[in-house]
């Protein structure tokens, strides 16, 4: 095995901590929530996150889309400890020492931007059989400040260390300048930027910032949903995902020595892959429904998985089974959570 430096990896996104529990379908009505769907929190969600406290049974897990797929990608290389940075904003106060304290636990070196105007944002994972309804209030999630921690000298050091970037869509809403810098330098010194399509939402409501990302991003990442909302909105006039994922892989494209490469996830169904010379279906890794617990970080864990053995330059084939068994894993267990150790060969 090559021997990774650390820091290697880079992600940075919204922290937040997952507040999961099993409920029924009229909770989801009283909210207005749909099984299988993630929203921003509004007015209307505001007492949802105590209801859930107090009415369900609620786990905690160290959550935020980006954050969970560097800690899925850091349990996946195990050492060294600290191949995976992130970056974030949390509050001063009891769920960020809670982040704090997770993060560590999985090795990850974490480099929050604490502030004590907002309390540390939270995600309510609403689980209804195999179904999963994400509603998160951002809070300080939603302070990031570029010039206040990423153009930081000490900061701005760990993201130049990288080789692999990754950023999921969500940050589009917090901070946007803050991704244009980190996906220029990426593409200035011929570094892979990946960023992920995250919710239907971001394509639709976000989409000039994303539009402005776009041209720097090597590989993108999305699922059957997300596919078919970018299509849409990009005026794509198909609903086959295999098009959409061709039209998306040719898209503009900044820097030319790497060809971006286009993955769709689509749940139980094959992975569907587009590169500059062809669109490939991978079958997942077929688990006895039986086992599945909770698809909640299913997405976040595949592109753990894949980012994985990205670092390690090796192949796209690879790369997405990674992804596939580190999201198998994921699946039969509460949260985005994980054994000590992989049994991946």
């Amino acid at each position: 095995m090559p021997t990774l430096s650390e820091n290697v990896l880079f992600g940075m996104g919204n922290p937040l901590l997952d507040i999961c529990a099993v409920v029924d379908k009229d909770f989801l009505d009283k909210y207005g929530l749909k099984p299988n769907d993630q929203i921003l929190a509004e007015e209307k969600h505001k007492e949802l996150f105590e209801e859930l406290v107090k009415k369900f049974k609620v786990e905690y897990h160290a959550g935020g889309s980006t954050q969970n797929s560097v800690k899925v990608a850091q349990w996946m290389i195990q050492r060294p400890y600290k191949a995976a940075t992130f970056f974030g904003c949390i509050g001063t106060d009891k769920f960020g020492a809670i982040l704090k304290k997770k993060t560590e636990e999985a090795h990850v070196d974490a480099h929050y931007y604490e502030q004590s105007e907002e309390p540390t944002g939270t995600c309510a994972a609403c689980i209804t059989s195999d179904n999963r309804s994400l509603v998160a209030n951002l809070a300080a999630a939603n302070c990031y400040k570029k010039e206040k921690h990423l153009d930081v000298e000490k900061n701005w050091k760990l993201v130049e260390k990288a080789k692999v970037y990754y950023i999921a869509g969500f940050f589009l809403t917090v901070s946007p300048e803050s991704i244009l810098k980190v996906a220029t330098q990426a593409s200035a010194n011929n570094k892979i930027f990946s960023l992920n399509l995250s919710a239907p939402f971001i394509s639709q409501f976000y989409k000039e910032p994303m539009m402005k990302v776009l041209p720097y991003v090597d590989i993108l990442f999305g699922n059957e949903m997300e596919a078919a909302t970018f299509a849409r909105e990009q005026g794509f006039e198909t609903e086959d995902i295999k098009e959409i994922a061709r039209k998306a892989q040719a898209l503009p494209k900044v820097n030319t020595k790497r060809q971006r490469v286009v993955v769709f996830t689509q749940g139980k169904d094959d992975t569907i892959m587009a590169t500059e010379n062809e669109v490939r279906s991978f079958p997942v890794l077929i688990s006895d429904q039986t086992e599945i617990v909770d698809t909640n970080g299913a997405g976040d864990a595949f592109v753990g998985g894949f980012l994985s053995q990205l670092v390690y330059d090796r192949p796209l084939t690879e790369c997405i089974r990674a992804g596939h068994y580190a999201a198998s894993v994921i699946i039969k267990r509460s949260g985005c959570t994980f054994p000590e150790k992989p049994d991946f060969h």
